[in-house]
């Protein structure tokens, strides 16, 4: 009785079993490796606008200066928040004269940015714990970062991804870059 129905219903058992295995590799992917997700507001001007879409990986574990991250804000864990890295562990960040400067000397940040007019509520300088981040968005006055308590350092177990790629809108279509800027030497 069972391989009769199985014979006569084989065409309609194998798509079902394929339509279960493209969704069980979108699953795997979508939890693991890599997910789509949008820009929802203006804080990464100019360089990601509001209503871009992007991809971010997963996989990555390690994390740079000037990478773009995705993580949970900490007050509402389903928001997300994108932000760039701009402090790494053990780092002393401090925020004067306008600019962010690391360790005592001024970041030379890899893009031009309007002059810093908001300390936030932070106390300065920090000292950025292990496995932490200090993040921040590049429109700097229109943004709610690291120098915010709200917000604070980005644990590392937090990440959830790296952005990497922006599908949208067509004509920006591209990966993004962590630009390599450097912290200046002391004059």
């Amino acid at each position: 009785m069972a391989t009769l129905f199985i014979r006569r219903y084989r065409h309609i058992l194998v798509f079902l079993l394929k339509i279960a295995v493209v969704i069980g590799i979108n699953l795997f992917l979508s939890l693991y490796v890599i997910q789509l997700t949008y820009v929802d507001g203006n804080s990464m001007m100019p360089t990601l606008q509001d209503g871009n879409q992007l991809v971010i990986e997963k996989v990555s574990n390690t994390f740079q200066r000037y990478d773009i991250i995705v993580f949970p804000y900490p007050q509402d864990p389903n928001k997300l928040y994108i932000k760039r890295i701009i402090g790494l562990p053990n780092e002393e960040i401090n925020i004067k004269n306008g600019a962010v400067w690391v360790d005592g000397q001024p970041l030379n940040e890899p893009i031009d940015l309007e002059e810093i007019q908001s300390l936030g509520d932070q106390e300065y300088p920090l000292r950025i714990p292990e496995n932490m981040f200090f993040v921040m968005g590049d429109n700097r006055n229109k943004s709610i970062d690291s120098r915010y308590i709200d917000i604070g350092f980005i644990n590392k177990s937090e990440i959830k991804g790296k952005a990497f790629l922006r599908i949208f809108p067509f004509s920006e279509l591209g990966f993004l870059k962590s630009s390599e800027g450097t912290v200046k030497e002391k004059q």
